[in-house]
Formats: structure tokens, sequence, C-alpha cells
């Protein structure tokens, strides 16, 4: 912490602005529940927001945190949640955004217009479309709004050619795939862009639940491929932000 932030909270605890357990809080940079320890500061750190992993939480859990962060003004995004966690936290703040399909609630502590067009988020098929939509909303809680292609696969090639103009004029590149994840080097070989590769658990047997394109992403012939874990489309859409705010100005997103 800065040492012009510190004497400002000193000033702030001797005027009585703020308690002293406030003001520790802000010091330590984090918040304390009953069954969380909140990093209040990871915004600051990173420049994305806090994230709420929902899967094995329950409602009541996320809840809590969501109000935590909301009382602090932090942009929240919770991830992998039942339909019915979904549907209990749109009514508890009906003000956030829930996405059935890609499995995230989004809140947000005011309005914001998002950078498009910075971000190409593809995927091979329709089967693809719950780890895409989990990497839109995770753009969206960063100030980025992709650019997304859909069904555009190697089973049929035209519909990429078709489209590989567009795509070439992206930033960051994210391609989700499932069966044997080829769309990713196709990709690569096509485009200057940075090539980010999330392999999906759809597809047959010996598809192995997604392992079988992870290994085929990974040993792609195309050079400079990089891969997230199976159906990690949040992980996949933090880095593409990481690689884009890097070489922007820091006006341009968050």
């Amino acid at each position: 912490m800065k040492k012009e932030r510190l004497i400002n909270l000193l000033r702030e605890f001797q005027s009585g602005k703020n308690s002293a357990d406030e003001i520790i809080e802000e010091i330590l940079g984090v918040s304390e529940l009953s069954h969380a320890t909140i990093d209040i500061e990871r915004q600051k750190r990173t420049g994305h927001p806090e994230t709420i992993f929902g899967e094995g939480k329950t409602i009541e859990q996320i809840i809590d945190i969501v109000h935590l962060l909301k009382s602090k003004e932090q942009t929240t995004l919770v991830t992998r949640l039942t339909p019915e966690k979904g549907t209990t936290l749109q009514e508890t703040f009906p003000e956030g955004e829930w996405s059935k399909l890609g499995r995230t609630f989004l809140l947000r502590p005011e309005a914001l217009t998002l950078v498009p067009d910075l971000v190409g988020l593809i995927c091979a098929g329709t089967s693809d479309i719950p780890v895409l939509e989990e990497a839109r909303m995770t753009l969206h809680s960063v100030g980025l709004e992709p650019t997304v292609y859909h069904d555009i696969g190697v089973a049929g090639l035209h519909r990429f050619l078709n489209r590989v103009d567009d795509i070439r004029t992206h930033k960051v590149l994210i391609v989700i795939a499932g069966m044997e994840g080829a769309l990713t080097s196709v990709v690569a070989g096509m485009v200057s862009a940075p090539i980010i590769g999330v392999p999906t658990s759809v597809g047959y047997g010996s598809h192995l639940n997604g392992l079988t394109p992870l290994l085929g992403m990974l040993n792609s012939c195309a050079p400079g491929v990089v891969v997230c874990n199976i159906d990690n489309g949040y992980g996949a859409a933090m880095a593409a932000f990481r690689m884009v705010s890097s070489v922007m100005n820091d006006d341009t997103i968050h």
C-alpha cells in the first residue's frame, strides 16, 4: 500500500469516518466471512474482479459473498452454477445477469460500455456453446465484448474459410472445440493473432471426456498455440484479457 493511501486511511480513522475494523480490512486486503476469506484487492492488483467458483458452495454462502462484494462496489462473477442457484441469484440480485447456458452470474456496480472486437470467440460446434458462454460472460466481467463465431468446425471447413477475413481482425482468438480438437490447429495456421485453445468434454467414446482434444491441442503442429484445461472457458477468457490489456491503454478496457 502506498504511503499516501495509508496516511489518508489514518486520517479517516481519526475523523471517525471509518472504524478500526474497516481500516484494518483495507490494509490487509481481505474481508472475513464465517465461511470465506474474500480478496477485496484482486481487481486493483490484477485488473480483473474476484470470481466465485459456485460448484460445491451452498447458495447461502454464495449470496453472502456476493452481498459483501456488492457492498464494496466491486464487479462479481460467479461460475459453475446449477440452474437452481442461478435462478436464486437472479431473484436476489435482479440487476445482475444470469446465463443459464454459461452457468454464470455477473453483477456490476454500475453499467459499463463494453469494448468490442478485441477478442474473437470461436466454437467448433453448437454442443460447445456452454463453454463459449462461460468465456463470453467472463470477458463481459472485465469490460470486453467478444465477436462470436458459432459452429465453424472442421467437419465443414468452408464454414471457417468463409469467415477467416473477419477472424483475422481480432487481437486474440479463443478457439473452443471438442471431438478431436483440430479446429485450433487450423485457425492457428491461418491467422497471426495469439491462439488460446479450449478443449471440451464433447465427443464419442475415444474422445475420453475431453482428454483427446486436450492432447491434440497440446500437440498442435501449428506453432504458438497455448491451451487451457478441459471446459475452462473462464481461464481462456482471463488469459485473453491479460493479453489484450498488456498492449492497450489502461483507459481502453476495465
